[in-house]
């Protein structure tokens, strides 16, 4: 029992904790906004594949 009431009261790797779960956080969230973007983001590269394939470029000065 005591070993655990001095586990608890430790606060050195609190902070290292914190920072896990927040990194964890934002992870999640940029995973999600991902997944709801994914269509749209297809849909611009294909738009932009298909202008610089039209394009043409002169070297001729």
């Amino acid at each position: 029992m005591r070993l655990f009431s001095r586990f608890r009261a430790e606060e050195s790797g609190a902070v290292t904790v914190d920072w896990v779960v927040l990194t964890a956080a934002v992870c999640a969230l940029v995973g999600i906004a991902m997944a709801g973007l994914r269509g749209n983001m297809t849909s611009i590269g294909q738009q932009v594949e298909d202008h610089l394939s039209a394009a043409t470029i002169t070297t001729t000065f």
